[in-house]
């Protein structure tokens, strides 16, 4: 992975804060968050967060974290909100706050009450003793991150630079957990989460960016100690059937389904996808998880797999599987909810097509690409990770939580379009 860092392409970013009356250290901020959410082998589509804490005029310190609903590649300044960061600190060592309690403490922190939410990780960020703070699902990272028992591995390849925390829920009990395993690294540059991504951070922008090119290059490094070849990302080079198309809009547009105003299929065939859909253990891996825990509220928990030439028939007995499927994880997995949850729809997001392609699907042309984008990269993380060893996401009950998580699907409702 190559470092995207210009330098005067950071001193205009710069310069355009000072014109609009903002630090130094934010048109930095926006500059290097731009060229992480550039790099599809770094984020997509929301995914990752950045932060910079600042002084204000006053003295006081504040912190600019990534608001929900923003993407890491157009980011301005009103995607990275500014909150007061001592009452963040207050909470680091006092009791459990609850979702609800987190989210009001962080809008109670806002210098602006229209701001959006701050991200779910930013007490995590506030925790971090450093200027700037950046976290990623990179593509190599996810590879490696779903493997089982890692951290041997991880220490064996970044030694005392990178500290290993074991699969933690996000928001408050990551930031915890993650603050705690910080404190207890001396020294250490950056955070692998286990099954969820790397975090970096220093006091210089250039610094922090730098450490996760060169983290997620070292990770490259092992793969390919191992034999395994991270493709990059990958354009559509097979062909697709329109009949085919043309059966799936028909069967997923009937009445009651969530996309019966509108369905829109996003179509991805490439050398790394048609590998993936050629597996002879396809069936078993696919129903394993998605490569990053977040990734769940934008493509369900599993694909749906049809044969090349399903007909209208079998492409309704794929969908009643699949509904049953997921009607079986949601009374499994919602009985042991303190509070009740109400069963989301049963259609997938996914559609693989053996031996060809995938299907992302979507109720917007917007959603079905990115649902796409989502794909194209897990396929490639997934081949990766098979190859290395075996893929192990996080499981069924963790899936779940995700996917039911108030504050996830709270920013699915801020991007919609």
């Amino acid at each position: 992975m190559q470092s995207r860092w210009n330098d005067e392409d950071a001193n205009r970013y710069v310069e355009a804060a000072r014109g609009a009356g903002q630090s130094d250290a934010l048109g930095l901020r926006i500059y290097s968050s731009r060229i992480i959410g550039g790099d599809p082998d770094l984020v997509l589509h929301g995914g990752g967060n950045t932060s910079v804490k600042v002084v204000a005029e006053d003295g006081s310190k504040l912190m600019h974290i990534k608001g929900s609903g923003w993407d890491l590649d157009t980011i301005e300044a009103p995607g990275l909100p500014a909150v007061h960061l001592a009452p963040l600190l207050e909470v680091r060592n006092g009791p459990k706050l609850s979702d609800p309690d987190m989210v009001a403490l962080l809008r109670r922190s806002l210098i602006s009450a229209d701001a959006p939410n701050p991200s779910v990780e930013a007490l995590l960020h506030a925790f971090l003793p450093f200027t700037f703070v950046d976290h990623t699902h990179a593509t190599a990272i996810l590879a490696l991150a779903d493997q089982p028992d890692m951290r041997g591995t991880v220490k064996r390849i970044y030694g005392s630079r990178v500290a290993y925390v074991p699969y933690v829920m996000p928001g408050f009990d990551l930031s915890i957990a993650g603050d705690l395993i910080y404190r207890d690294s001396p020294g250490c540059e950056g955070l692998w989460l286990e099954n969820h991504g790397l975090f970096t951070f220093a006091n210089d922008a250039r610094a922090s960016y730098e450490l996760m090119i060169e983290f997620v290059t070292m990770a490259e490094e092992e793969l390919g100690r191992a034999g395994v070849t991270l493709t990059g990302p990958q354009s559509n080079d097979g062909q697709e059937d329109q009949s085919l198309k043309l059966r799936l809009q028909r069967a997923l547009s009937q009445q009651t389904s969530p996309f019966e105003k509108a369905v829109f299929l996003d179509y991805r065939s490439t050398s790394a996808i048609r590998d993936y859909a050629a597996n002879d253990q396809l069936e078993e891996i696919a129903q394993r998880g998605t490569v990053t825990p977040d990734h769940v509220i934008r493509i369900k928990p599993w694909p749906m797999i049809i044969e090349a030439d399903a007909d209208d028939a079998a492409i309704n007995k794929a969908l009643a599987g699949y509904a049953s499927r997921y009607t079986s994880y949601f009374e499994r997995n919602a009985a042991r909810q303190s509070e009740p949850k109400q069963m989301l729809d049963v259609y997938p997001r996914v559609i693989i097509v053996r031996h060809k392609g995938m299907y992302a699907v979507g109720s917007t042309e917007k959603a079905a690409k990115i649902g796409g984008d989502i794909c194209e990269q897990a396929t490639r993380a997934i081949n990766a990770a098979e190859a290395y060893g075996r893929f192990t996401p996080i499981g069924e009950a963790d899936l779940f939580d995700m996917e039911y998580w108030s504050l996830e699907q709270a920013k699915l409702k801020v991007s919609a379009p």
